[in-house]
């Protein structure tokens, strides 16, 4: 027999063996071929994202910017001394925590250091934790102790005024709040349109007048509603211009006098709304609205898109405002309660604790 002949006739032994195995297929390839599709057509679905896990995402560039600037100045050095501090400074200050604050940081970690007679820079770290969280710890959540309780939203426009009134809303609802809203910012023109169309997706009411009309009026009518509708939260919404400081406090205060004699003894609070991407400047901005009315709380949005997270801790250092609320993304519950100690665990990498 010829090479071509044993050939052909293995190339006929292939074909009679394929044949038999589509014929008669093995118990063992049966179930593979039927399991294959059902995994395709029912994955296991992803799991949701936990308040801290959002923020953590929220955070990361901030994370990326503030841990990854600690890490190569502790990694640096192999003992702490003044150049070790320069560094230090330096680096705190580039994560927008403020010339001021980041001094204030290093001489608390000065004493702390001298107190326990430190000398190796591997426990800069967690000392850092711990005095950021001090500086961070205190009246952070909004007061809402009475029935209805009233939040006054301020902040320059662009800032995420009404997203955050209107997310503040679906939260409150989604824990079994009665919220109402009153769109008191009357002067920019298509501002009521677009509180009224948060209202809707937050599937709360709104009390509303036509633009140019006296945001005190609204706020009163807005009292009288609450109060009539057994509301829990009234939301107001004002204008958001700081360039004629005079004319806002007046119009801040005008309000406050019609919620005052409407609700006297409500629980009352003033939010700040800061949009994190402007670093330092949302400082600033919190000083000059701090000059007019006394803010008790700071909502600060858009922190998943930018690396200037640290204006939080020059906030409460330098003003003694108090951050309430954060905004980590765009979805109507990517506005959270903010917690200090979630947030410094953010900052700070898994294993750099110090001692």
């Amino acid at each position: 027999m010829g090479l071509f002949s044993k050939r052909k006739k293995s190339q006929e032994s292939v074909q009679e063996t394929l044949e038999t195995q589509v014929e008669n297929p093995t118990r063992s390839e049966t179930p593979e071929i039927i399991a294959k599709p059902e995994i395709i057509e029912s994955p296991e679905p992803s799991k949701p994202l936990g308040l801290f896990g959002k923020l953590k995402a929220g955070l990361q560039k901030t994370k990326d910017n503030f841990s990854e600037g600690i890490s190569r100045v502790v990694n640096s050095f192999t003992k702490i001394d003044e150049e070790f501090f320069e560094e230090l400074e330096e680096t705190l200050i580039l994560s927008d925590l403020g010339v001021q604050t980041a001094d204030e940081i290093c001489e608390q970690l000065r004493a702390e250091i001298k107190r326990v007679g430190a000398t190796d820079t591997s426990v800069i770290t967690g000392m850092l934790r711990q005095i950021i969280t001090q500086m961070l710890t205190g009246d952070n959540e909004l007061k809402l102790t009475t029935s209805p309780s009233v939040v006054l939203v301020i902040g320059v426009n662009g800032a995420g005024k009404t997203t955050t009134i209107g997310k503040l809303a679906a939260n409150l609802r989604k824990d079994g709040k009665k919220v109402l809203i009153a769109a008191a910012d009357t002067f920019r023109a298509a501002a009521i349109e677009q509180l009224s169309e948060w209202a809707n997706r937050a599937e709360v009411d709104i009390v509303k007048h036509a633009e140019g009309a006296d945001p005190a009026a609204v706020a009163y009518d807005a009292c009288n509603a609450a109060k009539s509708r057994g509301v829990d939260v009234l939301l107001i919404d004002t204008a958001g211009r700081l360039h004629n400081k005079k004319h806002l406090m007046e119009e801040l205060k005008k309000i406050a006098r019609s919620v005052n004699s409407q609700l006297p003894d409500c629980s009352f609070e003033t939010l700040l709304v800061l949009d994190a991407t402007t670093g330092q400047n949302a400082v600033n901005q919190a000083r000059l609205f701090n000059q007019v009315t006394a803010i008790s709380g700071i909502a600060l949005t858009k922190l998943d898109g930018t690396a200037k997270g640290g204006i939080i801790v020059s906030i409460k250092n330098e003003l003694g405002i108090p951050v309430k609320l954060v905004g980590v993304g765009e979805k109507l519950d990517d506005l959270q309660p903010f917690v200090p100690e979630d947030y410094v665990n953010v900052l700070f990498p898994d294993g750099e604790s110090g001692v």
